[in-house]
């Protein structure tokens, strides 16, 4: 994956970065849970979802059902340290 974790010695954080997008660690507890393998289609949607929240917009992945949409929105939480909530919004 193309985030990077660093530790900022003057405010004790841990600072991440993808393209130009900087956040620092939300320290938000998920629990003990895997996480996915990185593909370079999971990489494109950590840095699509990530530019999208440096320019404080919202992301919803659309797709054919079991391709791997929550489960990658909910690892990008997982890695930033911030609450994911999952809406099912589908008519089914």
């Amino acid at each position: 994956s193309q985030l990077k974790f660093h530790m900022d010695e003057k405010i004790n954080v841990v600072r991440i970065e993808i393209c130009d997008y900087v956040t620092y660690f939300g320290y938000e507890y998920t629990g003990n849970c895997g996480c996915l393998v990185v593909t370079p289609l999971t990489d494109r949607c950590y840095i699509t979802l990530t530019q999208a929240m440096r320019l404080i917009l919202g992301g919803a992945p659309a797709g054919p059902a079991g391709t791997g949409k929550t489960e990658t929105t909910k690892d990008l939480g997982r890695a930033l340290g911030v609450m994911v909530y999952v809406f099912n919004c589908s008519d089914q």
